[in-house]
């Protein structure tokens, strides 16, 4: 018996909006006239006064912008598939780029993306900042925030002591510092505070995009309301699972340390600590640890988490035109089942988990973002998502 709400557009919401329509907006039919480099649309628009070709640029540098804002929602723990969200830091974005057309000098030597490199960045600082749980005068003190904790928890130093190297560092006061450190610990953001790499223009961002692109169970060690469930259910696994854990995620579950990432263990690293493994069952075995510690999570009621598997397939010329799932509220309780037609781009909720119309609801509208956000080849047999409230 189908769901009389069952029918969804892909990637939908109060809106109607689509992951598809947000990353293309600036599409435009017909594509704009082609000249010989992309920055001569913003010297166009300068010389002719002209937004045309601002417009004509847009449409060119779309895929990188998706692509860094991408990127920065996932270094942030943000869910990079809400499409209203990601319209919100992207329209950010083209407001800071129109900030920069009028002082950019093409004759300076530096490309206009290049010169504006820095005013998107804190566009999508600005937009992170008014997400927070906690309350910031300036954008200025919001980054003074996240430099203190990144140091705090990259150098796995004393308060006291990363508080002294921060106020000699930035030439304030220790209490300034104290107070920026204090506000840091209390807000609840998570890897974005701490972390540092490279983005995909090469320049150094102060946040980390090396992650897996799964539930990091060590951002919510940070947050202090999560901690202790999480020790709870790390101290039920066995002795074998809480290494493989720690050591692929670079934790230290006693102290509470998160280590860069790039100090953590290879799945080759991990077999030759268990001898006898070979890297493809040091991983199935790491994979198998985090399931069971996102169960018994689940049952602490600390995550929610929805257990996925594909019950059929169909294809046409190599390519999936249909697919069912059926999905499990958080990981127990009765199977529900979701149709995704890929050819008429509709999704069809055929009967909700446990037949509850209230919360069930919820994890559908998960399983759903979750399977069209993947490429239609790469439609996994089985998986365990993951998330946090509602």
């Amino acid at each position: 018996m189908k769901e009389r709400f069952a029918k969804y557009p892909f990637q939908g919401n109060a809106h109607g909006l689509t992951m598809f329509e947000v990353t293309h907006v600036y599409q435009l039919t017909p594509p704009p006239p082609e000249l010989y480099a992309v920055n001569e649309y913003i010297v166009a628009a300068q010389t002719w006064h002209d937004l045309r070709f601002f417009a004509f640029f847009l449409h060119q540098i779309e895929p990188r912008l998706n692509r860094r804002v991408t990127n920065f929602l996932l270094r942030e723990g943000l869910d990079r598939y809400d499409p209203e969200r990601f319209l919100d830091y992207k329209q950010n974005c083209v407001l800071a780029m129109l900030e920069c057309l009028e002082s950019y000098d093409p004759y300076k030597g530096a490309e206009f993306l290049t010169y504006a490199h820095h005013t998107i960045g804190n566009a999508l600082l600005q937009c992170r900042m008014m997400e927070e749980d906690g309350s910031f005068s300036s954008l200025d003190e919001y980054k003074r925030v996240r430099d203190i904790a990144w140091l705090y928890n990259k150098t796995g130093k004393s308060k006291g002591k990363v508080v002294s190297e921060y106020a000699k560092k930035e030439g304030c006061s220790e209490e300034t510092a104290e107070q920026y450190l204090t506000v840091a610990r209390l807000n609840r953001s998570q890897v974005p505070l701490y972390v540092t790499a490279q983005d995909e223009d090469g320049e150094e961002t102060g946040e980390d995009v090396t992650r897996d692109d799964s539930w990091d169970y060590t951002a919510i060690l940070w947050n202090g309301i999560q901690a202790e469930a999480v020790r709870a259910a790390f101290e039920k696994l066995t002795y074998r699972e809480q290494r493989l854990l720690e050591e692929r995620n670079a934790v230290c579950m006693t102290c509470g340390r998160v280590s860069p990432i790039s100090e953590r263990k290879s799945f080759e690293e991990l077999a030759v600590m268990f001898e006898g493994s070979t890297a493809s069952g040091a991983e199935r075995a790491y994979r198998k640890a985090v399931e069971k510690l996102t169960v018994l999570l689940v049952e602490a009621g600390a995550l929610h988490a929805i257990r996925l598997k594909r019950k059929s397939v169909k294809r046409t010329k190599k390519k999936i035109a249909a697919a069912v799932y059926e999905y499990q509220a958080d990981c127990d309780g009765e199977w529900g089942e979701i149709q995704f037609d890929f050819v008429s781009g509709t999704v069809e909720i055929v009967r909700l988990a446990e037949w509850d119309t209230m919360n069930s609801h919820v994890f559908a509208v998960c399983t759903i973002r979750h399977i069209l956000a993947l490429p239609e080849n790469h439609l996994p047999t089985s998986a365990l998502i993951v998330f946090e409230g509602w």
